[in-house]
């Protein structure tokens, strides 16, 4: 886990008010400097003015994808530490953000000392626990809905039509937390 940083610099990006505050704070106490924004536009202008030297960011910001952050924050500083923390993760995802530059991707609920330790990792770990079971098929269908909504830009309407259901069906799934594996 990482130790306390001297002031280091952090940004933190969620549109939960209450999680950025609680997040903020423990991480504080843990020695950065903490910036928060809610949005895109405002993290992007806190980063504009001073560029991160870690970044937490939310895959899915008020409708908007965290996910376009990424690139612009390694724009601003190339050695920037991303993290993607989600309540909605998938595979399609988690691929996307490392591709992108972030060094990790973390599924909500998360602490603090979690997030510090997905800060700090340098190398994945080798010996890590290959799951045996297969995905369950709720899983599976989250999964295939979370690439093709990729695929489609975030795009609902055409993410409904390519998968062959009504909109609001579609927009029930997801706003269903996805299943376990």
């Amino acid at each position: 886990m990482m130790e306390a940083m001297d002031g280091s610099s952090l940004l933190l990006v969620d549109d939960d008010a209450t999680f950025c505050r609680v997040l903020g704070l423990a991480l504080s106490r843990r020695g950065f400097a903490v910036a928060t924004a809610h949005d895109n536009a405002a993290a992007l202008q806190l980063a504009q003015a001073d560029p991160p030297e870690y970044a937490i960011v939310d895959l899915n910001l008020a409708g908007d994808s965290g996910l376009s952050l990424i690139p612009e924050l390694l724009a601003l500083d190339s050695v920037t530490r991303i993290v993607v923390l989600t309540g909605y993760a998938s595979i399609a995802t988690a691929v996307e953000a490392i591709k992108l530059g972030a060094v990790n991707y973390l599924a909500k609920p998360a602490d603090a000392d979690q997030v510090l330790a997905a800060l700090a990792a340098i190398a994945g770990d080798p010996a890590a626990p290959v799951n045996t079971r297969p995905l369950s098929i709720g899983r599976l269908e989250w999964e295939h809905i979370q690439r093709v909504l990729h695929d489609n830009s975030g795009n609902i309407s055409a993410t409904a039509r390519q998968l062959g259901m009504h909109r609001r069906t579609l927009q029930r799934k997801l706003s269903k937390r996805p299943v376990r594996f």
